[in-house]
């Protein structure tokens, strides 16, 4: 499990497209002693296994089924990416529950400014829409961020100058893809209310005390 609280950006060292999967050497300014292979690293919000590990980079292998669901498929040699470790059971815990599984791939629809912070609207499929809620948490590219707003298939981020320069967030441009993983909490809620075995927790008590928008 990860948190959504980027470690580092890592930058994309070589791409070896190999039969039936791809695996990508990410350079980083990560301690690689602390790296093992096996290690789970979410590398812009995906989460992959650690099968090499060099003396400044890692290597790491991404299945096919991976590369359909998500923009991996699309990341050339020097491309920045996010990384983050998963998360040690004695870890603080700062941003939310971010599984490095991704539901869907978004794409940014508008950019604006709010202060001294950016303001991007990203658009996903409405397969989704139902997981992301105005105040709600959902990861972009593996970064653990807070709706803004939220209408249709389309919801709106307001990003910090802190999270800006610590990301790749700030670098992102009109119609770029990303990575979108909504909040598990409540896909687990979803199928809670959905089996039956909820003792009085429904859909309209959701609704009732604003779990929930009018449905």
């Amino acid at each position: 499990m990860f948190t959504g609280i980027i470690e580092d950006v890592g930058s994309i060292a070589a791409i070896r497209k190999l039969t039936g999967r791809w695996e990508f050497v990410v350079r980083t300014g990560l301690n690689c002693r602390e790296i093992s292979e096996g290690d789970s690293i979410a590398v812009d919000g995906v989460c992959l296994t650690a099968v090499r590990i060099e003396e400044d980079a890692f290597a790491a292998d991404a299945s096919l089924e991976t590369l359909t669901a998500t923009t991996l498929k699309d990341k050339s040699t020097n491309d920045r990416v996010n990384l983050e470790r998963a998360m040690r059971a004695d870890s603080r815990f700062g941003g939310h529950m971010v599984m490095g599984h991704v539901d869907a791939i978004g794409h940014v629809s508008d950019i604006g400014r709010s202060g001294d912070s950016i303001r991007l609207e990203i658009e996903i499929p409405k397969e989704i829409t139902s997981y992301v809620v105005r105040k709600g948490s959902v990861a972009i590219d593996g970064i653990s961020l807070t709706v803004n707003d939220q209408h249709d298939s389309r919801f709106t981020l307001n990003v910090i100058p802190f999270s800006s320069s610590k990301t790749t967030i700030g670098s992102k441009h009109l119609g770029e893809q990303v990575n979108v993983e909504t909040d598990i909490v409540a896909r687990y809620v979803e199928k809670f209310v959905k089996s039956g075995n909820n003792q009085g927790l429904d859909l309209d008590f959701l609704y009732q005390y604003g779990y929930i928008k009018g449905r």
